[in-house]
């Protein structure tokens, strides 16, 4: 079916390319556009304008899906575990759902952390302003002060956050199995301060700003007619780019840009920093580091 929609949308031009061959200059250029914006249509991303909206719950409600007593994740009226192709041949859509889902668990984990696990979240940098990008890390209440024992814990690269192990088996195993739940627990248990990491928390995303750019015949000297004729072409460049730009990006996703945290702008920064902010100033006598994946080399940067 799909297959089919992309023919009956590319017919036509095919068609009048076809007969604006013979044109003259006009018509050349005419052909140059439009084989331009073929070349420039991505036949997956055509795909996406038959795509329902990325509007997802923000809560795991939401979702209807709930932990259960074992820390499973499971539907809450059919009780089966998560569901990942939830729309057949909508790879893309699924992933943004998937995604959204982890999102969601990672406040929960968040929630956990200083619920069940009574740690503290404490911003950094220390000495950051009301308006600057932020991060956090998670401790005990004694983790400077315990004199003998501390526990590091450092999570691995990608979407994982503080007190987390791996999304995926969070998501389709349980609690125990993803998260730093369980060493945080029987660390406490057995005396130990504990700091909680959090490496690839770097940056926040906001929405990129919109650039307008002021047009060059506001405030030129040049002829009327060369002015005329530049502002023609301007019109008719965007009246293209409109034109695949709804087949480029159907939903109009917003464009995000990055503000890295000051001194925590990659993992191995944001360890040196805690190193130096806290583990160094802590009381313990002995410092054990539980790291995983890309946590270790982290770890050796310090």
């Amino acid at each position: 079916m799909s297959i089919s929609l992309i023919s009956l949308i590319f017919l036509p031009i095919w068609i009048n390319m076809a007969q604006i061959q013979q044109g003259g200059p006009d018509e050349k250029e005419k052909t140059t556009a439009l084989k331009d914006l073929l070349s420039r249509i991505d036949l997956d991303e055509l795909m996406k304008k038959d795509e329902p909206p990325l509007d997802f719950p923000d809560t795991l409600e939401g979702f209807e899906y709930a932990f259960n007593e074992r820390g499973q994740l499971r539907h809450i009226k059919t009780g089966e575990p998560f569901v990942f192709n939830y729309r057949e041949d909508l790879h893309r859509w699924n992933q943004k759902r998937y995604e959204a889902l982890g999102e969601i668990i990672t406040k929960y984990v968040y929630d956990l952390l200083e619920k069940d696990c009574n740690l503290k979240k404490i911003s950094i940098p220390v000495d950051a302003t009301e308006s600057e990008p932020k991060s956090f890390i998670f401790m005990s209440e004694d983790a400077l002060t315990n004199p003998q024992k501390l526990m590091v814990l450092i999570h691995g690269s990608g979407v994982v956050r503080a007190g987390q192990w791996a999304r995926r088996l969070i998501i389709n195993e349980d609690l125990d199995s993803g998260t730093q739940i369980p060493f945080i627990k029987r660390a406490v248990d057995e005396g130990y301060g504990v700091i909680v990491l959090n490496p690839n928390e770097n940056y926040i995303e906001v929405e990129k700003p919109k650039i307008h750019v002021q047009s060059s015949s506001d405030s030129s000297d040049e002829p009327a007619e060369k002015r005329e004729r530049k502002d023609k072409v301007s019109k008719e460049t965007k009246k293209r780019r409109d034109f695949y730009e709804k087949y480029r990006n159907p939903q109009k996703e917003k464009e995000m840009m990055h503000l890295y945290i000051r001194e925590n702008g990659s993992p191995e920064e944001h360890a040196i920093y805690v190193w130096d902010h806290f583990i160094a100033q802590s009381a313990a006598e002995n410092v054990f580091f539980v790291a995983h994946s890309y946590g270790g080399l982290a770890f050796v940067e310090l």
